[in-house]
């Protein structure tokens, strides 16, 4: 178990350094953020010096070594919009989009689990049918589209959630910002958390309807049966137990692209978090926050898969059998 921990280590400490590599060398080609840090009254000796003083004028292995470096310390160097420590900036950030993923990954997951047995467990009944073919919609429409019409529904039409921003935040003692605690902020929070957690949603149902289709069929499953076992511990206790592993394994996925792929549903209902933060990034080309989002993006991935590689040890006896050996 132990060795089997610290090889997924190491091989996540790879793929962090190798992320960290492509972010740094993509990101120094968006653009020259030194034009866009002086004024039109500046002389070339200005920018150069500027530039020196950023050390913008050093060899690629040089700037990315001190990168690794800082990174590693929590140090992703200054804004060159804001002219801040980058690590503040995301700070102030990284509770909205977490706070978004969390509330979205609990809706994928209860509405995606609950949709998929019943669906595959009962195949034939007409609510399934609906269930299916509501669940289109997710896979059909882009997310922009789906938070527009939610807008226009329920906040231009009707008027009972807001269209924007994330509602009233509380400071905890530690300094994390949440809406969760009061009611605008739970109410701000509902269209944004819908869009982004349906194409999950709808990508979880559809496997674990997919599996439980196939493990009602297999042999264990009539041996069961014939054994006169009751038809709720078939269900749950064999069908449900052997669909787990493709389950985890999607939904730890998922779970990640959630926090990457909150950009769109942050820039479409102004959330501010880090995805409306890393689009500013772009347009100014502040190189120092598109790779620390980049990078910290690559992170939560990698602790993702962990889990879910460890997870394998708890639903998977098999694993277990073979790591020993």
């Amino acid at each position: 178990m132990l060795n089997f921990i610290l090889k997924r280590l190491v091989q996540s400490a790879i793929v962090m350094l190798v992320v960290a590599l492509l972010s740094f060398f993509l990101f120094n080609f968006v653009g020259d953020p030194i034009s866009n840090m002086v004024g039109q009254e500046s002389t070339t000796k200005d920018m150069e010096e500027l530039r020196d003083q950023l050390g913008l004028n050093d060899p690629f292995i040089v700037q990315f070594g001190r990168f690794v470096v800082n990174a590693v310390q929590g140090d992703f160097g200054i804004s060159y919009r804001l002219q801040r420590p980058v690590e503040d900036v995301v700070a102030e950030r990284m509770p909205a989009t977490l706070e978004l993923v969390f509330v979205s990954a609990i809706i994928a997951i209860l509405l995606g689990v609950a949709g998929g047995l019943f669906t595959g467990l009962k195949k034939k009944h007409w609510f399934s049918k609906v269930i299916l073919t509501g669940s289109l919609v997710g896979v059909s429409l882009p997310t922009f589209v789906i938070g527009i019409l939610l807008i226009y529904v329920f906040a231009v039409k009707f008027q009972i959630l807001p269209s924007f921003g994330r509602g009233e935040v509380v400071t905890l003692d530690s300094g994390w910002t949440t809406g969760l605690l009061t009611l605008s902020g739970w109410k701000a929070i509902i269209l944004p958390s819908i869009t982004l957690a349906l194409y999950q949603t709808t990508l979880i149902l559809r496997i674990i309807r997919s599996e439980m289709l196939e493990v009602m069929r297999a042999d264990f499953i009539k041996f069961a049966r014939a054994r006169g076992l009751r038809q709720r511990d078939i269900n749950f206790g064999h069908a449900l137990k052997n669909t787990l592993i493709p389950v985890i394994t999607v939904a730890g996925l998922q779970i990640g692209s959630l926090i990457a792929f909150s950009i769109i549903t942050e820039t479409v209902f102004q959330w501010p978090g880090m995805g409306s933060l890393f689009i500013q990034a772009v347009q100014f080309a502040d190189v120092p926050v598109m790779s620390a989002y980049l990078v910290m993006v690559a992170f939560f991935f990698v602790m993702i898969n962990l889990i879910v590689d460890l997870l394998y040890f708890v639903v998977d006896p098999r694993l277990r059998v073979e790591v020993r050996g």
